[in-house]
């Protein structure tokens, strides 16, 4: 089972990740909804394409784009739509 934790919780869990480029991407229905905060923040992968973030708000600390998802990913990455990677001090093992 992975799991992420930020501040003491698992935001995060799943036997179901996916690596690529050494970030595990957690499956939609695996990630503690309450804890995450979509932001306007966006950014783009050549093959990848356009990611969308979350913050993690945990025990009254908020952690801004901690996590990102690709939610209409290009064709070579079609596989991790809409799953979720971590970075940010968010720990994954």
């Amino acid at each position: 089972m992975t799991k992420a934790i930020w501040n003491g919780k698992i935001v995060a869990e799943s036997a179901d990740t996916i690596v690529i480029e050494k970030n595990h991407y957690f499956p939609p229905d695996s990630i503690q909804s309450r804890y995450f905060t979509k932001t306007d923040t966006h950014t783009f992968c050549p093959w990848k394409g356009e990611a969308s973030y979350y913050s993690l708000t945990v025990n009254g600390k908020t952690n801004l784009d901690a996590a990102w998802y690709y939610p209409e990913p290009k064709e070579a990455a079609k596989e991790i739509k809409g799953y979720v990677a971590f970075w940010k001090g968010v720990e994954v093992n």
